[in-house]
């Protein structure tokens, strides 16, 4: 088998511990395996070593998050190779850190890794702005379930009445249970806006037995929530900022059906604004895990699931999906009610899914706003099969009818 990089290294990554296996099949040959430390020190003197051996290619393992100081330390000055560990998987039964080191070594000098997306630091950085925002939302949405629990434990309805126990009237009654007050009429005078239309409901919700044990703890979650709130506030400072020179990709991105501004930034976060590193849209949706898989054997289809592949990505686009299904007389609303009649809701919502980041590659690709196929798509590009069908249809039901001549 021909190699491709007659000098290069491969690392097996773990927390404490890097051991590097050096491959050089050129003047001076030479094969050698050392172990360095993941401190600073020992990734600075592990560059040096490679650097000595004259390395072009090192390649690493995608290992939770330590393979991050080691690709930031090492970017500079080789040309990085990011494996995914399920591609490069070792001999059954062999399996050391000095066995991984060697492999990788062996692989990355045919040519046989694929290197997975790295995207630029700054895209890294915007990447982990959105995610550590997406967290403090789901810590709110979890406090706030666990305030429901102590409510329904003191026989107040409150999650029965109001769709939003932290809306404005939820947290002005919730204010007034913590500080002592627990008779329902003057509780449900706190409601404001439309919640006011409820009274008489209010009333009998707030009818219970509530404890200091009880106002206790919602002063605990009620405290966390505001300073989670506060947290995920100076986040969307940071991120607003992080933002402003790729506002324009944002603005792009926001003119598909179903792409609010947050969903744009959580894409543009994941994928970042060069289309270059993805060959077409395709491998876009492949790299995000939203297109079926291959696994055929004997000539039969054995599996279609889906892979994990990003799951911060998919998660954004999944919702913004079902946003888009509601716009009416467009493309993703015939797209949906298609594959819906064929596979069921949850395939058709991911189809849709994947045509909005397709979407989104030709429009970062091009720098061009959406545009809308239109509802009658699919009908018009399939007119003959759509005759045909219908003829058939007619038919069984016991009309004769002519199809029109070609």
């Amino acid at each position: 088998m021909q190699i491709l990089y007659p000098r290069c290294a491969g690392l097996d990554v773990d927390k404490d511990i890097i051991v590097a296996c050096v491959r050089c099949v050129s003047a001076p040959k030479h094969h050698e395996v050392r172990s360095f430390a993941s401190t600073t020190t020992g990734l600075l003197a592990l560059s040096d070593w490679l650097a000595t051996h004259a390395c072009t290619h090192v390649a690493m393992e995608a290992t939770g998050v330590y393979w991050k100081p080691v690709w930031h330390v090492l970017e500079d000055h080789f040309e990085l190779v990011l494996a995914n560990a399920q591609h490069i998987r070792n001999v059954p039964g062999r399996k050391t850190d000095v066995n991984d080191a060697t492999w990788i070594a062996d692989l990355v000098a045919h040519g046989l890794i694929r290197s997975s997306f790295v995207p630029p630091a700054a895209t890294q950085e915007l990447r982990d702005l959105t995610r550590t925002r997406k967290q403090l939302v789901r810590e709110i949405s979890q406090h706030s379930l666990r305030i429901q629990k102590i409510l329904e434990d003191a026989n107040l309805k409150l999650a029965s009445v109001l769709s939003n126990i932290l809306g404005c009237s939820g947290r002005a009654i919730l204010a007034a249970l913590v500080a002592g007050e627990d008779n329902p009429e003057r509780l449900a005078a706190l409601a404001q806006g439309n919640a006011r239309k409820k009274t008489t409901e209010l009333r009998e919700a707030l009818r219970g037995h509530v404890t200091a044990h009880h106002r206790t703890l919602l002063r605990l979650h009620l405290d966390l929530i505001a300073a989670l709130e506060r947290t995920r506030a100076d986040l969307d400072v940071a991120v607003g900022e992080a933002l402003a020179p790729i506002q324009q990709h944002v603005n792009l991105l926001t003119t598909i059906p179903g792409v609010s501004e947050l969903t744009a930034q959580v894409i543009l976060a994941e994928i970042g604004t060069d289309m270059t590193r993805f060959i077409d849209a395709g491998h876009l949706v492949s790299w995000a895990g939203m297109c079926p898989r291959n696994d055929e054997s004997a000539g039969k289809r054995r599996s279609t699931r889906v892979r994990k592949g990003a799951p911060w990505l998919k998660t954004a686009l999944v919702t913004a999906a079902w946003v888009a299904v509601r716009v009416t007389h467009s493309y993703l609303h015939a797209r949906f009610l298609r594959i819906k009649a064929r596979r069921g809701a949850k395939k058709a919502i991911l189809a849709v899914a994947a045509s909005i980041l397709t979407s989104a590659w030709h429009m970062l690709r091009d720098g061009v706003e959406y545009a809308d196929l239109g509802a009658a798509y699919f009908s018009q590009r399939d007119a003959g099969q759509t005759i045909q069908r219908l003829v058939k249809r007619l038919t069984a039901l016991g009309y004769a009818i002519q199809p029109p001549a070609a």
